[in-house]
């Protein structure tokens, strides 16, 4: 089957279930083999977050990149005690330690992309409602001054990595996280992230990070999902 092909069917089984937040990610299943972990579906279709992103860009962020990250941490934790893990578990257990970095990187990416694709929705964009909305206000005064924090954090992390709108107690913060950092490895709860690394958006935007930021949050952003998230 091609890789495009692929991509179709994949997006076609829907989009993730989404439980409590922490306990989403990558399912273990028979497929992969014992204590595998899957590459979930992307929760729209390939083509669907055009202009903004292109199919060509899923095909290789997706296709590659995020299946690779798939192979490695099976590769990794193959005969490990991680291999009984939920991808969550493996996680907040390897972070910060030397000789698991490898298990933890391809982990925490894992996540993110799988984070990634669920904060972002066809026609999404425009401002949220509801608990997020006001929560949004009380943290950063309101939508405007959310959306510049969030921009500069995003357009501000130097290299590769993610901003994060999270929930810390009662207060929401964005951050940034280098590399393959999680703020699940740091008890935050995330409730949206956008990629940064330049995988994420060089071929439809080449070096004009801050055009494909204002792309995601004018309109692409997942408010529903965020608010889930939110609990």
């Amino acid at each position: 089957m091609k890789r495009r092909e692929f991509l179709k069917l994949t997006a076609n089984l829907g989009a993730l279930a989404l439980v409590n937040m922490v306990g989403f990610g990558c399912s273990k299943g028979t497929n992969a083999g014992a204590g595998a972990i899957e590459l979930p579906p992307l929760p729209f279709k390939p083509d669907a977050l055009d202009p903004y992103i292109s199919e060509r860009t899923l095909d290789f962020h997706y296709g590659k990149h995020h299946q690779g990250y798939v192979n490695k941490i099976n590769k990794f934790m193959a005969g490990t005690p991680y291999q009984k893990m939920s991808l969550e578990e493996i996680i907040q257990k390897s972070q910060g330690k030397a000789d698991d970095a490898a298990i933890f990187n391809n982990a925490a990416q894992v996540f993110n992309h799988t984070f990634y694709w669920n904060s972002m929705t066809p026609g999404g964009g425009g401002e949220p409602s509801g608990q997020l909305a006001e929560m949004i206000k009380s943290s950063f005064g309101g939508y405007s001054q959310f959306t510049e924090a969030f921009a500069a954090a995003a357009s501000g992390q130097f290299g590769s990595g993610w901003a994060w709108l999270v929930r810390d107690g009662e207060e929401l913060k964005v951050i940034k996280t280098a590399n393959a950092d999680t703020p699940i490895a740091h008890g935050l709860t995330p409730l949206l992230t956008i990629d940064v690394w330049e995988h994420a958006y060089y071929l439809d935007y080449q070096n004009r990070r801050g055009d494909y930021i204002q792309a995601y949050l004018e309109h692409l952003v997942n408010w529903e999902f965020a608010a889930k998230n939110l609990g």
